[in-house]
């Protein structure tokens, strides 16, 4: 029984260093900084939406989108990526300063989301100083761009992006989304991202401003065009070219589109092997390392039950009850109650399931698949 004694000993001193230190990525409070001084010459944004098949959400998005109280020039636009439903009709009946365009059939070589944004960064005009990268499924509250810029300019920032509220009302949503975010935040770090003495890079795809000037310093998007991680490569990106970066959790832009299991489990498992760098040997440590982590702390509450084991118990409930606490600043970001902290191995285990079943299908060769669309390439 030893060698669960030790690893109990692991999972324990796991979440010790985790509380401790890590960054304090658990805490969940990196949002928009708010920043000394006042903006007194707003630069021209453009914002970029890509859009493949959004009949469902564009009309709501896009009104948001287009109705920012930003102070200095701005426009839209949105580029349809052979869209087979109507998303491009809806876009164009929507009021504001909205330009619709269509990609080109797609590149060999590129994803799908770079290509269409790509092509909307080369209709934007010269002088544009931000690009503002949205996805076509957010709605943002008035006066999102105005922070970002704000905090862009004041902060000497290069490159801001944050964490949008995903759609969280459904008992799958529940379980699946705080945990995507916290795990999310384990695997980058926040607060090391935004820190100029850390390497460490992130950044939240569905909404990203970013400077003209290093867009182009980092070869543009062409640089990432087969990422499939297109956001932190970016971040990753600006942030080896000497910019700097912010990236944290925004309140005031959200998903609009629910998620069902299926459409969930296939969002990670689209992108869950490229995190570990198509690798078989950080697929088999992070599944073990989840497993010990996670399983192990209420494995160690019951074998200490039935043994009758102290040692086992002390150790497992106090990796249990630590695992919780790091979980609670998540979950009353979404409002649910502590609760489901105490499901988070379960929940856990469905994760590790995941990350295997996107191995599997890249070793089957069916990997980057989205949209109607399959990629034979990994991460750069």
């Amino acid at each position: 029984m030893d060698w669960l004694f030790y690893a109990g000993i692991f999972a324990a001193l796991a979440w010790a260093y985790l509380m401790l230190f890590h960054w304090g990525f658990w805490r969940a409070d990196q949002f928009l900084p708010i920043v000394k001084g006042k903006v007194t010459n707003w630069p021209s944004v453009v914002a970029v939406i890509p859009a493949r098949n959004e009949a469902d959400v564009i009309e709501r998005t896009l009104k948001s989108v287009a109705a920012q109280d930003y102070p200095g020039k701005f426009s839209v636009i949105l580029v349809n990526d052979s869209s087979t439903d109507d998303t491009e009709k809806i876009a164009k009946s929507t009021k504001g300063p909205v330009t619709v365009i269509n990609a080109p059939p797609l590149e060999p070589g590129w994803a799908g989301k770079l290509w269409a944004l790509n092509t909307g960064v080369g209709k934007a005009p010269g002088n544009t100083h931000f690009f503002w990268f949205t996805d076509a499924d957010i709605e943002h509250d008035q006066g999102v761009l105005k922070g970002l810029v704000e905090a862009a300019l004041l902060g000497k920032r290069d490159m801001v992006s944050q964490m949008v509220m995903l759609h969280c009302k459904s008992f799958i949503e529940r379980a699946f989304v705080p945990a995507f975010i916290f795990f999310f935040q384990m695997l980058y770090p926040f607060r090391a991202a935004n820190s100029q003495q850390s390497g460490r890079a992130a950044a939240a795809g569905g909404c990203v401003l970013i400077t003209r000037y290093y867009l182009e310093r980092i070869g543009g998007l062409e640089a990432i065009k087969d990422a499939l991680i297109d956001d932190c490569t970016m971040a990753r990106k600006v942030k080896y070219s000497r910019g700097r970066i912010w990236v944290g959790l925004g309140v005031n832009s959200r998903s609009v589109r629910p998620y069902t299991l299926p459409d969930f489990w296939m969002t990670v498992v689209r992108t869950a092997y490229t995190q570990l760098k198509l690798s078989i040997f950080l697929l088999i440590g992070t599944v073990l390392a989840m497993g010990l982590i996670f399983a192990g702390p209420p494995a160690l509450v019951l074998l200490g039950l039935y043994l009758d084991g102290h040692q086992f118990l002390m150790l497992g409930v106090w990796a249990w009850l630590a695992m919780v606490a790091l979980y609670w600043p998540t979950l009353k970001l979404y409002r649910l109650p502590p609760f489901w902290g105490l499901v988070l191995p379960v929940i856990a285990l469905l994760y590790q399931m995941m990350t295997i079943h996107s191995a599997a299908r890249h070793w089957f060769g069916r990997g980057g698949h989205w949209k109607g669309r399959h990629y034979d390439f990994g991460e750069k």
